[in-house]
C-alpha cells in the first residue's frame, strides 16, 4: 500500500507516522520555516527601530525623560532577549545617557522567573548591572486601580508599569488559541496585571465566544479588554519580533502598541495560514518540547486540531507530558467530572469576577472533548491521569491511528498538522 511517512515533534526528538496515501488528505504546516531573511537578527532589529511603525522613533521618546520601564516576558516565552535588549538599552542610553531604566518581566499569573532562568534569557551582564523587577501578580501592594475594563472587570496593574515617564515593551507575536495573537497588548494584560484582573478577562462568557479563538483579534472580547489595559498604561511603543522553530528573529516590528502589533500579526497571519480541510482524522503535535511537557499546554496544539477536525472526529496528538497534568486545578475540575459537557455547564455559571485558576483551560479542553475523541500519544506520562481526564491513552502513533481507524473508518479522511502551535486554521 502505497503510504507516507510524516515526522511529528515529540519533546527533543520526533515521531515517524505512515498515514496511506489514500486517506491522506492535507499536511499543513506554517510557512514560517520557509522564510529566509536577508539580514541578520541584530540587522533585522535595528531595521526595525530605524522604521518604526505609527510613533515616534524610540530615541525621540526617551530624550528628555528622567525615567521609564521596559516590559519583557518570563522564561516562559521564547522572547530572543539577549539579541533585542542590549540593542534597545544601547539606543536609549545613546540618546538619554542618564535615564532611569527599570526592566519589569511580566509573569503575568504564571510563577516568579529565578535567576538562573533570568541569566539563561537575559545573559548574565544584564542580569547584574540593569535594575530588574520581577512582577507578582497577587501582591496587591505594588498594584493600582485603573478603573474597569470593557468586559466590567476591575483592570489593577503594576504600579511601576503606571507611573514611569516612558512604559515600552518587548515580546513575539505567534498565534495564540484565544487571545488571537500574542505581544502587543499582552504585555501589560496578562503580562503586568494583578490576579483578578487576568482572572476577569480570561472568564467563560469570553473563552466561550467564537471571536476568541487562533488568528482572530477583531472582536475578540480578550483582545479589547487586553487593548483598553494598554491604553490605560500608556504603553507608548513595543518592539515584537517573529521567530522560526529554531527561535532565531525572522522578522521584527517595533512603533506604536497597537499599529506594530498588527502590522505584526498580518505578517504572521499570512505565512500561518492553513485550509480548513474538515477531516474525520487529525494528527498534531503541541511543537515539542518546551511546550509539550505537560497537559495543560497541550490543549494548545488541540485547538488546531479541533479548528479542521469534523464533530464526532478523532485528534491524535502527540505529546511527551513527561511533568504530567501541568496543574491542579486544571486536572481536577477534568478528573472530578463524569463527563466533559458537566465542565462546561458548570464553568458557564461561574460569573466573570469569580473565574478560577485555570479555568480557561480546563473548559477549552473539556469544549474539544465535548465533540471529538482526543488519543494522547506519550511513552512519558501516567496512562491512568490521562484516562481519568476523559481523554484516550496510546503509547505509540501507529498504535493510536490503528485506534482512530477503526472507530472512524478503513476509508476515514486524515489530515495531519505537524506543529499544532504554529498554524492558524482557516
Amino acid at each position: 500500500m502505497m503510504s507516507q511517512k510524516i515526522l511529528i515533534p515529540y519533546s527533543r526528538t520526533h515521531l515517524e507516522i505512515e498515514i496511506p496515501k489514500k486517506n491522506l488528505i492535507a499536511v499543513m504546516e506554517s510557512k514560517v520555516n520557509e522564510f529566509l531573511p536577508e539580514l541578520s537578527q541584530g540587522e533585522i532589529v535595528c531595521k526595525a527601530l530605524d522604521n518604526p511603525i505609527g510613533s515616534q522613533g524610540l530615541e525621540e521618546l526617551v530624550t528628555g525623560k528622567k525615567d521609564m520601564v521596559i516590559i519583557t516576558s518570563d522564561h516562559t516565552r521564547p522572547v530572543p532577549s539577549k539579541i533585542t535588549l542590549p540593542i534597545l538599552l544601547r539606543r536609549i542610553r545613546q540618546s538619554n545617557p542618564d535615564i532611569d531604566i527599570t526592566i519589569l518581566i511580566a509573569t503575568g499569573f504564571h510563577r516568579a522567573t529565578t535567576r538562573e532562568e533570568m541569566i539563561d534569557k537575559f545573559g548574565i551582564e544584564i542580569v547584574e548591572n540593569e535594575k530588574i523587577v520581577v512582577h507578582d501578580s497577587k501582591d496587591n501592594d505594588s498594584l493600582v486601580k485603573l478603573g474597569i475594563l470593557p468586559s466590567g472587570g476591575e483592570l489593577w496593574l503594576n504600579k511601576l508599569a503606571v507611573e514611569t515617564e516612558l512604559l515600552i515593551a518587548e515580546g513575539f507575536i505567534e498565534p495564540h488559541f484565544f487571545a488571537g495573537f500574542s505581544g502587543g497588548r499582552k504585555s501589560v494584560l496578562p503580562g503586568v496585571a494583578g490576579t483578578e484582573t487576568v482572572l476577569a478577562n480570561h472568564c467563560s462568557e469570553f473563552i466561550a465566544s467564537d471571536k476568541a479563538r487562533t488568528g482572530i483579534i477583531e472582536n475578540n472580547p480578550i483582545h479589547i479588554d487586553m487593548l483598553y489595559a494598554a491604553q490605560k498604561a500608556n504603553l507608548s511603543f513595543i518592539l515584537n519580533v517573529v521567530i522560526n522553530a529554531e527561535k532565531d528573529i525572522i522578522s521584527a516590528f517595533a512603533g506604536d502598541s497597537s499599529k506594530a502589533h498588527e502590522a505584526g500579526c498580518e505578517f504572521i497571519l499570512e505565512l500561518s495560514k492553513v485550509e480548513n480541510v474538515n477531516a474525520d482524522i487529525v494528527i498534531t503535535s503541541n511543537g515539542g518540547y518546551p511546550l509539550d511537557q505537560n497537559i495543560y499546554q497541550s490543549v494548545k496544539g488541540m485547538t488546531a486540531a479541533e479548528a479542521t477536525c469534523k464533530e464526532g472526529g478523532v485528534i491524535i496528538i502527540a505529546s511527551a507530558c513527561n511533568d504530567g497534568h501541568g496543574g491542579e486545578d486544571f486536572y481536577s475540575n477534568m478528573a472530578n467530572a463524569s463527563c466533559p459537557n458537566e465542565v462546561i455547564k458548570k464553568v458557564l455559571k461561574i460569573p466573570r469576577n469569580e473565574t478560577l485558576p485555570d479555568q480557561w483551560e480546563f473548559q477549552i479542553l473539556a469544549r474539544i472533548l465535548s465533540k471529538h475523541t482526543v488519543i494522547l500519544v506519550t511513552d512519558m506520562c501516567d496512562s491512568e491521569m490521562i484516562k481519568a481526564m476523559h481523554m484516550e491513552h496510546a503509547s505509540t502513533l501507529k498504535e493510536a491511528l490503528d485506534t482512530a481507524l477503526e472507530m472512524q473508518g478503513k476509508d476515514a479522511k486524515i489530515a495531519v498538522i505537524p506543529d499544532g502551535v504554529s498554524v492558524i486554521v482557516k
